[in-house]
């Protein structure tokens, strides 16, 4: 039986400054350009448990997390929607008005924005997409990591009187930094309220896995060559969702790799602000559970 459905009204405002407007030579209508390219769009989002009509938008978001991994991404989301007591999802909030009460709910691969949630890989080894993710982790880590890493996560992994939560923190680009602190703050309560009736919730260690790209090496190297000094320029890196670079600070290990290869161009073409090509890399943290409170109050300090 699924739990009640559980809604929270988030409010943001969403600034469209893509289009910088050119100077004028001190014409009439130069103020009222500049406030046209700075025009706030005000959306509302709604944070509720996942229920069954979102199967397709949560797939869509872990599809862009795990691209060609081969973890069975629906069978992952069916547990992401069977423990909505734990989780919510980003949609954006709708007046119900009467004559739509009848109209039969579909399931809308646009309709989620975002999910924030937690999976306990320890505590479901025996479930194949859980197993498989296990696997996975030690492989990545094996080929990526420092040697002190990989020993770090292949015995937290291995040791089962330490759980492992998988946090999913995944939302579609340009949704604002600010509406991960209620998610989070949300999350952690769902947890608690979990644990205190015996749930498999309590964990020892998080495992994060985030989206971020960064500049070429090469070209950096060139520049350097080409002004015929040694600086520290080093690559500029862009995280998809920027409270994640909070979590990285605060990471035990980590280790990254390029997804390059198997990432549609469509999902990394927004770079508008820098000359540079950026590339598309995913960074695995190992972050003591215990730290999650501070991270999230530190994030809620920063973006204040």
């Amino acid at each position: 039986m699924s739990a009640p459905v559980k809604r929270r009204e988030i409010q943001e405002d969403v600034k469209d400054d893509d289009e910088e407007q050119e100077s004028s030579d001190g014409e009439d209508d130069e103020q009222e350009q500049v406030e046209e390219s700075g025009m706030e769009i005000q959306v509302d989002f709604e944070g509720r448990s996942p229920q069954d009509s979102d199967f397709f938008g949560i797939k869509t978001l872990l599809q862009q997390l795990f691209l060609k991994a081969q973890i069975d991404l629906s069978a992952l989301t069916e547990l992401i929607i069977s423990q909505n007591y734990v989780g919510s999802v980003i949609r954006q909030s709708e007046d119900c008005d009467d004559e739509d009460e009848d109209e039969e709910d579909t399931d809308d691969i646009y309709g989620v924005f975002g999910i924030t949630t937690v999976i306990n890989i320890s505590d479901k080894q025996n479930v194949p997409c859980i197993q498989r993710l296990r696997d996975l982790l030690l492989e990545l880590s094996s080929e990526h990591a420092t040697d002190a890493a990989y020993t770090l996560i292949k015995n937290v992994l291995q040791n089962d009187s330490q759980p492992i939560g998988l946090l999913i923190n995944e939302r579609f680009m340009n949704i604002p930094t600010q509406i991960s602190v209620p998610l989070f703050e949300n999350l952690i309560s769902e947890m608690k309220r979990a644990t205190s009736k015996k749930m498999p919730f309590e964990f020892s260690y998080y495992i994060l896995i985030c989206k971020l790209y960064k500049g070429d090496d090469k070209k950096i190297e060139k520049k350097k060559k080409n002004k015929n000094k040694n600086n520290s320029e080093s690559p500029t890196i862009i995280w998809s969702n920027s409270e994640e670079e909070i979590f990285a600070d605060k990471a035990l290990v980590s280790f990254e790799f390029s997804v390059e290869n198997e990432t549609d161009s469509a999902l990394s073409g927004l770079w508008t602000e820098t000359d540079e090509e950026m590339k598309p890399y995913r960074r695995v943290l190992l972050i003591e559970a215990s730290t999650l409170p501070s991270i999230i109050n530190t994030i809620k300090n920063q973006i204040s």
